[in-house]
């Protein structure tokens, strides 16, 4: 079953907590969990920043709504309990608890808007709507998604030149080459056997690593990987980079992952991703800092 929207979530947790009983939070989400028959799999999916569950950050919007709305309360931290109100809520069989059920009571309106002053009205709100967390996270994938596109589209009208350029300044960037100058004089510098160049490890060159770079077009297979293996052999190297413009093809990734030279394949879309992570060819536009509530700050 998919995980359902923290909407979905409001009925099944008051018929949680119809006992009356106080409820903590690691309860109601093991509940949660079986009522809407979540796999494990489902259960650890992410945000798209891997700071907190999906299913976890759903319940908890879904406590705040209900609780803006006088149907649960909170007697401790991490602590919840039906009210009055949510167990009339429950009798109303017939009448689904959601946003648009939540409106009708003052308290909400107020916690909506953060003040007593009249708001004009909002719109209906669909039930697959998003959380507030959830809209900022796949929000920023969504942006992030077409700047790696657009990039690696920039990368690949480039010269060889410009492209050997990003990669220098990408592995320097990552800790790798020492100097900029050091990594630019021995990449491109090669071209022996498959072997694009040669950057340092660390900055004190205690190991070097084999480079291969194309910028391609067309999916990158298992012989372009053996010939870039055979390449390390005769330079008697265990360490290898592969990138590509493109893609690797699932023979290349299998050959890649069984030999004993450790080879590591950076397609375009892993490249453009660390070109983000870096900062190469992309400029801050906004930072965003999302805080919450400091319990603890409030502790007598």
């Amino acid at each position: 079953m998919a995980i359902p929207d923290f909407q979905s979530i409001m009925r099944p947790m008051l018929e949680h907590l119809t006992d009356g009983k106080v409820r903590k939070n690691r309860e109601t989400n093991e509940f949660l969990a079986e009522h809407f028959q979540l796999s494990e799999e489902e259960l650890s999916e992410m945000l798209p920043s891997g700071y907190a569950k999906l299913f976890d950050n759903r319940i908890g919007w879904a406590k705040t709504h209900l609780k803006g709305a006088g149907l649960i309360e909170s007697p401790a931290r991490a602590k919840y309990r039906i009210t009055q109100r949510g167990l009339d809520a429950l009798s109303q069989t017939d009448q689904p608890i959601n946003l648009a059920y939540l409106k009708q009571f003052d308290e909400y309106k107020e916690f909506q808007s953060g003040s007593k002053n009249e708001q004009p009205e909002e719109p209906e709100i669909s039930t697959d709507e998003l959380t507030p967390l959830e809209h900022i996270e796949f929000g920023y994938q969504k942006v992030r998604d077409e700047l790696e596109l657009e990039l690696i589209q920039k990368v690949k009208s480039g010269s060889p030149a410009f492209f050997e350029r990003v990669v220098v300044e990408l592995l320097v960037a990552m800790g790798y080459g020492g100097s900029r100058k050091d990594a630019g004089q021995t990449i491109g510098k090669s071209g022996d056997g498959g072997i694009d160049g040669v950057i340092k490890e660390d900055r004190l060159g205690l190991d070097v690593i084999y480079l291969q770079a194309k910028r391609w077009e067309g999916t990158v297979g298992r012989p372009e990987i053996q010939k870039f293996a055979g390449a390390l052999q005769g330079q008697r190297a265990k360490k290898g980079i592969f990138l590509t413009t493109s893609g690797f093809s699932a023979e290349a990734n299998q050959y890649a992952s069984f030999i004993d030279s450790r080879i590591v394949l950076i397609d375009g879309e892993t490249l453009a991703g660390l070109m983000i992570d870096a900062g190469i060819g992309v400029s801050k536009v906004a930072t965003y800092y999302v805080k919450r509530l400091d319990s603890d700050y409030f502790e007598e």
